[in-house]
């Protein structure tokens, strides 16, 4: 910043024709402005300004100089302005890292809705079930399911409830029965989420893992959604996932009492003192959102029998 200062006393000093008059204008004494252009004259090995009693005039490196400074402080000054526009106004790219299910089917329409009132920011949205490092990797903002570390680094802020769901189409139902109890599950036919292990699986009741035995399995939740529409068997996935189809009776909720606790959802992000107002605004708006997206979710798909069949 000292050749900065030294760059803004030069230009006063040409415009102004003097230090005096520089001095004024940038609230520094005489001497001061003299210092920085003596400064710069070393540093360049030239002289900058030729001075008397009565006037001052530029050399010819000094109007070389003098135009460049110039053009480097207006440069400066519209670099300034960028960064405090982006302090006031939600603009530029926001990275954000969501659990691959989750982001697909709520945080994605979200993120939209969120840039119809600020089109100014670029959402870059990356789906992934692994936990990825916010600082390394470059990520503003990331989504996580489960249970937070006592020590976390990361402020969050909580969004709702990962409620699972286990389901399963009338016509199935109808043509191979209706469980009552997780034992009963060998006998149906079940599909399997290949990213599933014993240390990620969902407990249910007694069960340490959704049937290890399963008829149809992928690593996508979409995927085995329009499997478990197709009549291919029980499905469990999340709630959010499943809500619409459960709504409009298109799934049958299966075995409630059984199901695995839900899991706590929250956005983290690292403290900053100076944090972007994208950030802030994405904050404010997913915070106000999420959650009733979450909760009628659970009120809609809440009073079907599991029973059918």
């Amino acid at each position: 910043m000292d050749n900065l200062r030294a760059l803004a006393a030069f230009v006063a000093a040409v415009e102004g024709g003097s230090f005096s008059a520089a001095a004024r204008q940038l609230e520094m004494t005489a001497v001061m402005v003299g210092k920085h252009v003596r400064q710069m004259e070393r540093e360049l090995g030239v002289r900058l300004l030729e001075r008397n009693t009565r006037r001052q005039h530029l050399t010819e490196a000094g109007q070389l100089w003098y135009t460049e400074a110039k053009h480097i402080l207006s440069r400066l000054q519209w670099a300034r302005g960028r960064v405090d526009a982006l302090k006031r106004f939600p603009s530029g790219c926001l990275r954000l890292s969501a659990p691959t299910t989750l982001g697909s089917t709520l945080i994605a329409s979200l993120a939209a809705q969120y840039q119809q009132s600020w089109p100014d920011v670029r959402i870059e949205l990356t789906l992934s079930d692994r936990y990825v490092d916010l600082i390394a990797e470059g990520f503003d903002l990331a989504i996580r399911i489960g249970d937070l570390p006592i020590d976390s680094p990361l402020v969050a802020c909580y969004l709702g409830e990962y409620q699972m769901v286990i389901c399963a189409t009338p016509h199935y139902l109808a043509q191979h029965g209706t469980p009552r109890q997780p034992g009963d599950l060998p006998g149906h036919r079940c599909l399997g989420n290949l990213l599933w292990n014993k240390r990620n699986a969902w407990r249910l009741g007694e069960i340490p893992l959704w049937p290890d035995t399963t008829t149809f399995d992928c690593n996508d939740g979409q995927a085995l959604r329009q499997a478990a529409l197709a009549g291919a068997g029980l499905i469990l996935q999340p709630l959010v996932l499943l809500a619409e189809d459960i709504a409009a009776g298109r799934l049958v909720r299966l075995l409630d009492h059984a199901l695995p606790a839900a899991r706590p959802i929250h956005l983290l992000w690292h403290q900053d003192h100076h944090a972007s107002a994208k950030r802030r605004s994405f904050v404010d708006f997913l915070g106000a959102h999420a959650p009733p997206r979450l909760a009628p979710s659970l009120a809609a798909a809440a009073h079907f029998p599991d029973n059918a069949g």
